[in-house]
């Protein structure tokens, strides 16, 4: 190399973007590669990565080719021109080394940056590792270490503090047995089952996976972490699950349990929609058909009472009594579902105010009051059963007006990200990817403007 090689070209190598080095020389291949040539410029480069004494004597000069990202929307080859120094400390073990800098450590062929890059398509980018590898000339080992390594950096190790977390659980892929050899006994060895913690009023996505659909995964989980997050938790959302509900006040005691209320009226709707199937095989010994009166109605009584227009209101109410005492019977189902539901949203989350301790008792009383009424039809009272046992979750429902919407909403990103990787045979990177996926969004919140 002639003097002239060792100048550097400061806009070049800012343009570059691999800090410890400095562009030398630029130059352009018959096909269209760009060659960047570039020499050290980190004086931390010449200290002995042993004993960390800076060397002296040059022993050899050595050229490698590290990858790097493009510049300018097209590729560039990166040839750096590096020294092998000879180490002055009579007692190190290390008799030379090579120049390093802490963007292209030693034996390393591609670049921080790169790796980052890679990284960050997965993790952010909403792409697939394959894609990612494609985009960048990676292998797909290099891209899910590379996301391994930026999802440790961007991920909190422990949870962050919040007054309200959701459970729920979700269902990818199959589960995958083993016959135990000894006994002969097919065994359970990946659930296909994986329960999420989420945040569910910060917004912060989800905290954390396990497998399973037990009360021992959420016990577990929750007793790992450490005990001022768990002071910290005073409210905890759930769909109408008793297991998740067991876990809970074994691994928190002190806090209150909510009933998702989406799931209260899911199961008003399964009532009525067995009621409905019951009373009408019963009438017509056969399932509804085009003519039936109750068939033209099927789907209104499936609508809220406050969405149906006053003909719409009408037609239900006029066909349902044409059936007669059947469907006078459908009918109170119906007005059990929408007294179940008026006394839903009395909750804060709509009204905006604290509700009175005597609008909810007066709600609450005329919901029974109705399935006294109706006491002969099973599928109410069992409605009216299962509300009294989780009484003390929905009544906190009314009060905070806490769902477990964010867990519902995870789930569906937790999907969409399985669908988009054509599955995971892996549980631990399906695990880290819903994670990357569904804190994309408080992440970019979290970064400054």
């Amino acid at each position: 190399m002639n003097s002239n090689d060792t100048e550097i070209n400061e806009s070049a190598t800012h343009l570059l973007g691999l800090e410890g080095v400095g562009v030398i020389r630029v130059e352009e291949r018959a096909d269209g590669m760009r060659v960047v040539h570039v020499m050290t410029t980190d004086p931390g480069a010449r200290a002995c990565p042993a004993c960390g004494v800076f060397a002296t004597a040059r022993k050899q000069r050595a050229l490698t080719r590290p990858r790097h990202l493009s510049c300018g929307g097209r590729p560039v080859e990166i040839r750096w021109h590096k020294s092998r120094w000879r180490c002055g400390e009579s007692t190190c073990p290390r008799g030379t080394f090579t120049e390093q800098i802490p963007q292209v450590p030693a034996r390393m062929r591609l670049s921080q940056g790169l790796r980052r890059e890679a990284g960050m398509a997965v993790a952010d980018g909403g792409r697939t590792v394959i894609q990612a590898g494609r985009a960048l000339g990676l292998s797909w080992p290099v891209v899910q270490q590379s996301l391994r390594e930026y999802a440790a950096g961007i991920l909190d190790a422990e949870p962050a503090p919040t007054e309200a977390i959701g459970i729920d659980e979700t269902r990818r892929g199959k589960p995958v047995w083993k016959q135990n050899p000894d006994t002969g006994k097919w065994e359970l060895i990946a659930d296909a089952w994986h329960i999420g913690f989420v945040d569910a009023i910060g917004g912060r996505g989800l905290f954390g996976q396990v497998e399973g659909r037990n009360a021992a995964s959420v016990t577990d989980w929750l007793t790992f972490h450490p005990e001022q997050w768990k002071a910290q938790v005073k409210y905890v959302a759930i769909d109408l699950c008793t297991t998740f509900r067991a876990a809970i006040r074994r691994a928190l005691p002190h806090a209150t349990i909510v009933a998702d209320a989406f799931h209260v009226v899911q199961l008003a709707q399964r009532h009525l929609a067995d009621l409905r199937r019951r009373l009408t095989w019963k009438q017509h010994n056969r399932r509804a058909r085009k003519g039936d009166p109750i068939y033209t109605v099927r789907k209104l009584l499936r609508r809220n009472k406050e969405d149906l227009t006053p003909e719409q209101l009408t037609l239900l109410t006029g066909e349902l009594t044409l059936m007669g005492t059947y469907g006078k019977q459908i009918l109170a189902g119906w007005r059990a579902k929408e007294l179940l539901r008026d006394l839903l949203h009395l909750a804060s989350k709509y009204t905006h105010v604290h509700p009175d301790r005597e609008k909810i008792s007066a709600a609450l009383h005329r919901f029974h009051a109705h399935i006294a009424d109706h006491a002969h039809l099973p599928e109410l009272v069992t409605l009216a059963e299962t509300v009294e046992q989780w009484w003390d979750g929905i009544h906190a429902y009314v009060v905070t007006g806490i769902t477990n919407a964010a867990s519902e909403g995870n789930n569906r990103v937790i999907k969409l990200e399985a669908r988009n990787a054509f599955g995971f045979r892996n549980r631990t990177n399906q695990r880290l990817r819903s994670r990357c996926a569904t804190t994309r969004r408080s992440r970019r919140e979290a970064l400054p403007a």
